[in-house]
């Protein structure tokens, strides 16, 4: 029987919707695309004949009965001896219901969920921890991880990963006579973008728009300044803040940089005028498509080497049974899923750089473009790791505000984020 303790903390969370699912285009869910037919019953509520059926949901709507993916689903199904239901959602409506069926009793066997959102949902007691379910971790890169890590229990395993890094414009860097491999740092970088505009070309783009995609944009320069998001008005905060404002006051940066998506981001970077786009993994497609030649570099920190760049992706994780006999099972799927032999097709598909070294030793060597991304993920941090969980969402809404302020000069850095470490203090007390 499960505890009267955990409903309590389900009913309580209610249909909450964390903001910062997935970082918006930053995980493969989020490229929409229809569900397969008919929502499938959940995990307690469909138990067939000999091995049974086991529910899967997935916030991959994009994928139907007949892709790799959901093939790969029902190979794994079978190899456990048991039928999978698999169904797909919107990422956002995934996190809604997957809190109203544990509060119903009803949660899917296995849930694939966006890596912020596995804070949310453990400490409302609707998963499981590896402890309890024997899931081995043990092959994971352990900064991605963490992003799936709350007080000292790790709840999933990640299927994959995608982060930020730096797409630039072969061509206009070659008019305005800057190397891409000498851009190390931040004045390496300032230097390069004043050598393009004097060029007549534009510099750099990025998302600063007032949502998470801000947030998502922003990290990897303030924690690449060495800056905590436990103290967002550092002296190292302030610097990275400076450096956004610094590059749209002096027309290296558009100003419509307050107003971008990531998509929107990308899209002019695609009209061939901007020596460098902030953007994802997921672009890598466009980018072959943009009409001319690119290449990626990682994000510089502010003295030299990998910036920490966010984490998209996904955990594959075993939601709390009032048949606990269930989890050997869900175990095998999960296992299955999150094999060697299965992650490099499955990250491919995803666009995700693998969550294991040896995989990801495989994806270059098919792919050598992926190495800088490997590097990138190497590098990189989940926004709730440090054990932040679910603050970060309280800590993230103040910070994109600050940018906005400062990005529009209503305030000065120093003061933006001032006020944004007051709210958010408040907010996570």
């Amino acid at each position: 029987m499960e505890s009267l303790d955990r409903r309590r903390r389900v009913a309580g969370l209610g249909l909450v919707v964390l903001t910062v699912a997935g970082g918006l285009t930053a995980c493969s869910g989020s490229s929409g695309g229809d569900a397969p037919a008919g929502d499938a019953p959940a995990g307690g509520a469909s138990q067939a004949a000999g091995g049974g059926t086991y529910t899967i949901w997935d916030p991959y709507p994009q994928f139907d009965d007949s892709s790799d993916w959901v093939k790969l689903l029902g190979q794994c199904g079978t190899q456990a001896g048991v039928t999978v239901k698999r169904t797909g959602y919107d990422t956002t409506d995934l996190t809604n219901k997957a809190l109203l069926a544990a509060q119903q009793g009803n949660s899917p066997d296995v849930l694939i969920v966006d890596n912020p959102v596995v804070s949310t949902l453990a400490e409302a007691g609707v998963l499981t921890s590896t402890d309890e379910t024997k899931i081995d971790t043990s092959a994971a890169s352990p900064n991605l991880l963490a992003a799936g890590q709350i007080g000292g229990k790790t709840y999933g395993i990640p299927i994959g990963a995608n982060t930020l890094a730096l797409y630039y414009n072969k061509d206009v860097l070659k008019k305005a006579g800057v190397d891409a491999d000498g851009v190390r740092d931040w004045a390496s970088l300032t230097a390069a973008l004043e050598k393009v505009k004097a060029a007549g070309k534009k510099g750099i783009t990025f998302s600063a728009i007032g949502t998470e995609e801000g947030s998502f944009q922003f990290l990897p320069w303030f924690w690449g300044s060495g800056a905590n998001l436990t103290k967002l008005d550092s002296p190292e905060g302030v610097a990275a803040l400076s450096l956004w404002t610094d590059w749209v006051k002096k027309g290296y940066a558009p100003n419509s940089v307050i107003n971008n998506t990531q998509t929107t981001s990308w899209q002019e970077f695609a009209t061939g005028d901007f020596a460098f786009a902030e953007n994802g993994t997921w672009q890598l497609a466009n980018a072959k498509k943009a009409g001319f030649p690119y290449g990626i570099i990682p994000i510089p920190a502010k003295d030299g080497g990998t910036a920490p760049a966010p984490t998209g992706g996904e955990f594959v994780s075993i939601p709390v049974q009032q048949d606990t006999a269930r989890y050997a099972v869900s175990q095998k799927l999960v296992t299955c899923l999150a094999s060697t032999d299965n992650s490099l097709a499955t990250d491919t598909t995803l666009s995700y750089i693998a969550p294991t070294e040896e995989v990801q030793a495989k994806q270059v060597e098919q792919n050598p473009d992926l190495k800088v991304w490997v590097e990138a993920v190497k590098a990189a941090k989940g926004r709730t790791s440090d054990n932040l969980g679910t603050k970060y969402p309280k800590i993230s809404e103040p910070l994109w505000k600050a940018t906005q302020a400062a990005l529009s000069g209503s305030q000065p850095p120093q003061e933006a984020l001032a006020a944004a470490q007051t709210a958010a203090a408040s907010a996570t007390q």
